[in-house]
């Protein structure tokens, strides 16, 4: 084992290593007397660092385990070491390779993600004659073409895009399968939040262009992003509901929370409203916190790991959150406990 490790370590070295020196001897001749800032020799820098290195990156990496989109951050790098090493005047390349190549490589990768987990979920429905969960299966395939730092932030952004914009049918639930949002008052909060960040920004906008146009339509862009992530977060309330599968309680709160819980950790569940004392091991399985109301409250006999927005883990050991049909659902998960 020590040896495997010791070759892994080996092999990811070469892996990185050879492009860091590339990168290396290229930020080396943009600062040396031999670069007098021709249009060739610029062409031929810019073109090193955004396709050579990375195809040489390619090529090392293309039979190991590392995914092959990492080839995409290999160029970003190349792209941000020359944007700080080349003089401004000589970076046209560069700005042609940002405003629209970078673009359409990010646009691919996303549409190859969707397309790659709508067959995986057409082909898990085959097998198993159930609709899986879309952010799931999302999830799965990130991992399996991404690094894992980057796949719940990846999956995060498709989704909200996803949920938003793109799945509008109906989800028919199934017989061990509970909703939460009906009886509750998140998505009219949801509504409410969206609508005032439509009006604070239409009237910053105006305000901010009397003294800066572009600082205005950056934060009028940025207001309008938070907007539609609102807006799929509300969508999939209704499209990812609380499931008992074998074994296990899964509790999802759209995409922005969520955690499995094995029926053999569970201590007791109870109907009730009353609020639970503030604690670090205490949580609301909604977001929202304090602004949504719950009536059902789970106590485990071992800590927990409830995974937000972007990965974010939170550990817990007693969890609350509202469930429309509480009755029922308390009544089928005492009945696959222990």
């Amino acid at each position: 084992m020590n040896m495997n490790k010791t070759l892994l370590l080996n092999r990811n070295f070469i892996n990185f290593g050879i492009p860091a020196v590339l990168m290396g001897i290229l930020i080396l001749l943009m600062n040396s007397p031999f670069y007098n800032g021709n249009d060739t020799l610029s062409l031929a820098i810019s073109a090193d660092l955004l396709i050579t290195i990375p195809l040489v990156y390619f090529l090392l990496i293309r039979k190991s385990q590392i995914p092959k989109t990492t080839v995409v951050p290999m160029m970003v790098i190349g792209l941000l070491i020359g944007t700080y090493f080349l003089p401004k005047e000589n970076q046209l390349y560069l700005t042609l390779f940002k405003n629209w190549v970078l673009p359409l490589i990010e646009l691919s990768i996303i549409t190859i993600v969707i397309i790659k987990v709508r067959k995986a979920t057409k082909t898990y429905q085959k097998l198993k004659n159930i609709s899986p969960d879309f952010y799931d299966t999302l999830k799965n395939v990130c991992a399996e073409i991404l690094p894992q730092k980057l796949v719940l932030p990846f999956a995060t952004e498709v989704a909200v895009l996803y949920y938003g914009f793109i799945h509008w049918k109906k989800r028919e639930l199934g017989p061990n399968e509970f909703t939460y949002h009906k009886k509750s008052g998140t998505p009219a909060l949801l509504g409410a939040l969206i609508l005032i960040i439509a009006i604070e920004t239409i009237a910053f906008h105006f305000l901010l262009a009397q003294w800066n146009t572009t600082v205005a339509w950056v934060l009028t862009l940025l207001s309008l992003y938070t907007g539609f992530q609102f807006m799929g977060f509300a969508k999939a309330l209704s499209q990812r509901p609380i499931s008992i599968e074998d074994q296990t309680l899964t509790l999802r709160y759209s995409i922005m929370n969520e955690t499995q819980l094995p029926f053999s950790t569970i201590k007791s569940i109870t109907l009730s409203k009353k609020g639970l004392p503030k604690n670090k091991l205490n949580r609301s399985l909604s977001p929202l916190g304090d602004l949504e109301s719950h009536n059902v409250i789970i106590h485990l006999k071992e800590e927990n790991t409830l995974t937000g927005l972007y990965g974010i883990k939170k550990k817990f050991k007693t969890i609350s959150f509202h469930i429309d049909n509480a009755d029922e659902f308390v009544k089928k998960t005492e009945s696959n406990l222990p």
